[in-house]
């Protein structure tokens, strides 16, 4: 290694970021396809280490915002992650990741996530898993018979309901409490739309998504807003039960689908674990929703070695439905967290689990009830893999 340095990916680097790519998750994809969507991250989203003019790590950054509590926090999605073989173990990708980081301060993300390839970088740079992405498999004529087609009327979704279709997502989010489900860029959804090999449909008060997998059907999101539109919009996709008999559903384990349908879930669930950090802590707070009907006055001191504005004392307050955190005094009853529990902390994992597993330490002997009832709720979950 010569120099290594961090730079912002350019357009005559795709070439160079392809090649390490290929290295990096093997063979697959379409590379045109690929860097008309890298074009899109140039704006400051697409990082890159250089060793002297040789591109050897890269990583992009998706302008998400991510719903926790019931409210939308933006959220920047880290992706491609990428280290050229020759290159790992060497320092490149906790150099990259650092920097990532910092762009994500830039970008006035509160968070940050991502799905780790490997959890040792990632732990080392303060992130901890927050929640899962569930892929459940249903029974195609058991869905089909869940509507008798007297009921809500579905119509065929196209581009220029991107708008509804978020709409309606943000509607059943907010009442749900919903904590971890991504909200796309409008452009993101508008394409999904266009794309012939998706099947899109609209209720009134929801929408399903939808395309062929390996000769079974998927469910990329089903919103519903009623149990007749659930029903609904279960039953069309399950009307292709006469080729596909199997249902692959992208959905929390809580959804109403599992008490509708007769028949459980196959036994096989796919889950995918994803990580949360915190890159503005009172941002972070101050955007989440909280349960209305709590209230807690606490005192933390946050130790957070790589974004140091986040280290210090604070006095974290909750009461109808909002947080903020705000600088304080030192106190011996002050809870200690570094950033991996500050992140599980927020994504509701419990006191217990976080003191045993040495991520907290300290606080209140009364106060632990309380900030696992602050944080809890629903279970964190996406539906998208980015």
């Amino acid at each position: 290694m010569t120099e290594l340095r961090v730079v912002d990916v350019a357009e005559d680097q795709l070439d160079s970021v392809w090649q390490v790519r290929i290295r990096s998750f093997g063979p697959g994809g379409d590379r045109d396809e690929w860097k008309k969507n890298a074009l899109t991250f140039m704006d400051g989203r697409f990082l890159g280490v250089v060793d002297g003019d040789e591109l050897v790590a890269a990583a992009r950054i998706w302008p998400f915002e991510q719903w926790w509590g019931g409210r939308r926090v933006p959220m920047g999605g880290v992706a491609g992650v990428v280290v050229a073989p020759e290159y790992r173990g060497r320092g490149v990708g906790s150099l990259m990741m650092r920097a990532v980081l910092q762009r994500c301060v830039d970008k006035g993300y509160p968070l940050t996530a991502l799905y780790p390839a490997t959890t040792v970088l990632y732990r080392h740079l303060g992130y901890e898993f927050a929640g899962h992405r569930y892929k459940f498999a249903f029974q195609a004529a058991d869905l089909r018979t869940l509507s008798d087609g007297k009921g809500t009327a579905v119509r065929k979704a196209g581009r220029g309901d991107a708008d509804l279709l978020l709409e309606l997502a943000g509607k059943e989010h907010q009442a749900r409490r919903s904590s971890g489900p991504l909200i796309w860029p409008r452009t993101e959804v508008e394409s999904w739309l266009e794309d012939e090999d998706n099947f899109a449909y609209v209720a009134d008060d929801g929408f399903v998504v939808y395309n062929w997998s390996d000769g079974d059907l998927a469910v990329d999101e089903l919103i519903s807003g009623s149990e007749q539109t659930a029903r609904a919009l279960w039953a069309t996709v399950g009307s292709g039960a006469s080729i596909a008999k199997t249902v692959q559903a992208y959905c929390p384990p809580f959804d109403p689908i599992h008490l509708l349908a007769e028949h459980e879930a196959d036994g096989d669930t796919r889950i995918n674990r994803w990580m949360l950090r915190l890159v503005d802590a009172p941002a972070a707070i101050a955007t989440r929703g909280f349960p209305d009907g709590v209230v807690l006055e606490a005192d933390l001191r946050i130790d957070d070695p790589e974004l140091p504005a986040n280290t210090g004392d604070w006095h974290l307050s909750v009461a109808g439905g909002s947080g903020r955190l705000t600088p304080a005094d030192p106190t011996s009853e002050a809870l200690r967290v570094g950033p991996r529990g500050l992140a599980a902390l927020y994504a509701g994992t419990p006191l217990a689990a976080l003191r045993a597993a040495g991520l907290v330490t300290g606080g209140a002997a009364d106060a632990d009830s309380v900030l696992n009832a602050v944080f809890g709720g629903p279970t964190p979950y996406m539906l998208d893999y980015f």
